[in-house]
């Protein structure tokens, strides 16, 4: 009897440290893990917050420039420049550190030419690639004096319409978008004619760069009516 009793109390302490060697509760795995998720999450809140920069940069930036007689001496200069074909005047106005980038169509290949090639542009035949063609879809090839000379004679005239830091477009089938925000810019808008309802409005939008305290073209953008 005495030994039964013994063998039973063996048997019940062996049958309670079985459950030792099994697993841990799940509930440790599923709480584990929306902490980690959560702990992420707060990380990423601060993200807001890049939203407050350009609207300090658009409060303090255009006065000082808009109010700046230069800029516009500067697109009276490329005016005379324009009409009278003069190489080395434009040479003058152009970016001595970066050159003038000039992109005939605003979503088309940048054409870039420092200040010696802007000496010549009025006389070289250089075939440039301007991009593709919004009408046809096809390259455009042509020489400065070909492909964008003849717009900027239209556009850039003694009473044209300038607006700072703004694009200033007719009608559109897209959204006019300024391609350098890191440059101050002034708009120069031909608002078209009655016989083509205005369609035919251009707008060459121009990049300032201030250099050693003196303006100087950067960047030229053109915007057209796009079917």
């Amino acid at each position: 009897m005495r030994y039964k009793t013994l063998l039973l109390i063996c048997l019940t302490l062996t049958a309670c440290s079985l459950p030792s060697n099994q697993p841990p509760p799940p509930t440790v795995l599923i709480t584990d893990t929306p902490q980690t998720a959560i702990t992420l999450a707060s990380t990423f809140t601060p993200i807001p917050t890049l939203t407050q920069t350009p609207v300090s940069t658009q409060t303090t930036t255009p006065p000082a420039f808009c109010n700046d007689p230069r800029p516009r001496d500067l697109i009276t200069s490329f005016t005379n420049a324009i009409a009278s074909k003069d190489g080395a005047l434009l040479s003058s106005l152009v970016s001595p550190t970066r050159g003038m980038d000039v992109l005939y169509y605003r979503d088309g290949k940048v054409v870039n030419y420092d200040v010696e090639h802007a000496k010549f542009v009025f006389e070289t035949t250089f075939q440039a690639d301007w991009g593709l063609s919004f009408g046809s879809g096809e390259p455009t090839l042509g020489s400065f004096q070909e492909i964008v000379l003849p717009s900027l004679q239209i556009v850039f005239k003694q009473n044209a319409e300038l607006v700072c830091n703004q694009l200033k477009v007719g009608g559109a089938t897209y959204i006019a978008e300024w391609a350098y925000p890191y440059l101050d810019y002034y708009s120069i808008h031909f608002a078209g004619t009655n016989e083509f309802s205005g369609l035919d409005w251009q707008t060459w939008a121009m990049g300032i760069e201030i250099d050693s305290g003196k303006p100087y073209i950067a960047s030229l953008v053109h915007y057209v009516w796009e079917p």
